[in-house]
C-alpha cells in the first residue's frame, strides 16, 4: 500500500462499504507521501477527516461545504493551482470522476474513493455512471490512466481487541487494462487470483489468511466475504441467510 503513495501521474482508487476506514488508509498513503516526496498535495473532503502538516511537501485541505461547493467545483480549482497529488475524497457524480480521470491523464497522481466491495464491481461503477453513448471513450480512459484499486473491509478480531483491514488488490498490468478497455472486468477476478507476483490480492485470500491465524471467526469471515461459499465449511452452524 505505502508504494502507491510514490506513484506518478495516474488513478489509484480505494474502496469500501461505508464505515470501513477507506480515509485512515488513505490518510496514511497521503502521510507517507508527504514525509517521502517533494511535492504540492491537495485533499477534497466532506468533511476533513485527517489534518495533515507540510513535511518535505506542501499540503493544503478543501472542505466541501466550507471551502467549496462541491467536490468537482474544488477539482476544478484545484488544477489551477498546479498539484502534483490530489486526494478526492469520494467520487459520487459523473463530473467528479471525469474530472478525476482527466486530472490523472494530465500528469497527476490522483487519489478518490468509491462505495464498493470488490476491485470488478469499482471499474464498473466508474463506467456506469456515463450514458452509454460515453462509456467506450472512458472504458480508454480509465484502462490508461488507473493504476491500482483498493478494497477494504474491516473484521472484528477474536484474539486482540480491535480490528484488521482485510484487502482486495488490483494492480492494472497491461493484461488488465485491456481487459477494462475490451469490456471484460468479469475476468478481474481471475486475474486478480494469479497475479500474486503483481501485488495482487483477491478478498477472500486476505480474509482466509487472517481466519487461519485466528485472528477472526469463521462467522466473521463468512460475513465479510464477497464468495461466501468459500468459507462455509468452516462454520460449526449453516448461517441464517441460507435459511
Amino acid at each position: 500500500i505505502s508504494s502507491l503513495a510514490m506513484l506518478k501521474t495516474c488513478l489509484v482508487l480505494v474502496t469500501s462499504p461505508t464505515g470501513s476506514d477507506k480515509s485512515t488508509t488513505l490518510a496514511a498513503i497521503i502521510d507517507h507521501a508527504n514525509k517521502m516526496r517533494k511535492d504540492n498535495i491537495i485533499t477534497i473532503e466532506d468533511p476533513v477527516e485527517f489534518t495533515h502538516q507540510s513535511q518535505s511537501c506542501v499540503i493544503s485541505h478543501r472542505e466541501v461545504g466550507r471551502d467549496t461547493k462541491s467536490f468537482a467545483t474544488a477539482l476544478r480549482g484545484a488544477l489551477r493551482e498546479d498539484p502534483d497529488i490530489l486526494l478526492v475524497g469520494e467520487m459520487r457524480d459523473l463530473e467528479t470522476i471525469f474530472l478525476a480521470i482527466e486530472a490523472a491523464s494530465t500528469g497527476h497522481l490522483v487519489f478518490g474513493t468509491l462505495h464498493t466491495q470488490n476491485a470488478s464491481k469499482t471499474v464498473d461503477r466508474v463506467i456506469d455512471i456515463f450514458p452509454a453513448n460515453q462509456q467506450a471513450q472512458i472504458r480508454a480512459s480509465l484502462s490508461d490512466t488507473l493504476k491500482a484499486v483498493v478494497a477494504q473491509s474491516l473484521c472484528k478480531r477474536i484474539d486482540i481487541k480491535g480490528r484488521c483491514a482485510a484487502l482486495e488488490i488490483l494492480v492494472v498490468t497491461p493484461a488488465v487494462s485491456n481487459l477494462i478497455r475490451e469490456s471484460k472486468t468479469f475476468q478481474l477476478p481471475s486475474v486478480i487470483q494469479i497475479g500474486k507476483k503483481y501485488g495482487m490480492v483477491t478478498l477472500e485470500d486476505s480474509i482466509m489468511a487472517y481466519l487461519q491465524k485466528r485472528w477472526i471467526s469463521p462467522e466473521e469471515a463468512y460475513d465479510k466475504a464477497v464468495d461466501k461459499q468459500k468459507f462455509l465449511p468452516f462454520l460449526s452452524k449453516p448461517p441464517d441467510d441460507l435459511g
